[in-house]
């Protein structure tokens, strides 16, 4: 299945989904991806490859030994790793079909918002009525 950055200047596909998707809480991901949470998934290295704008990634190292691959252009976040490991962590949100698995689990909710509340809080199906 293929995946790519917000504009479109870097693509990637995989084979399969290798570990199962978690939601990450904390506070890197949070500031990396501006949300809430993160949803990621391993992807080993033989199932991975890029298709196209390996020249326009920019990376950041944002803990020790791991590096996070972003568009240069439109800032999304596409893949981390840490590269003595097999497999990469690939961004579940920039997949462009359903991977087919659901989320398994949530991480580092120690470092969760407080203000993260649903209860009470209108939701809506697509665009707030009324909303300019």
């Amino acid at each position: 299945m293929k995946g790519s950055c917000l504009c479109g200047a870097v693509e990637y596909e995989i084979d399969s989904v290798d570990m199962p998707i978690g939601h990450c809480h904390c506070n890197t991901c949070r500031k990396a991806h501006a949300a809430l949470a993160c949803s990621s998934a391993g992807v080993q290295r033989v199932n991975f490859r890029w298709l196209k704008g390996q020249g326009k990634l920019s990376s950041f190292e944002s803990s020790p030994g791991k590096l996070r691959h972003f568009c240069s252009v439109c800032g999304s976040h596409l893949v981390a790793e840490r590269p003595h490991q097999s497999h990469v962590i690939v961004r579940v949100a920039t997949l462009d079909e359903d991977p087919g698995v659901t989320p398994q689990t949530h991480i580092w909710t120690t470092q969760d918002v407080p203000w993260l509340k649903y209860e009470g809080v209108p939701a809506y199906p697509e665009w707030q009525p009324n909303r300019a």
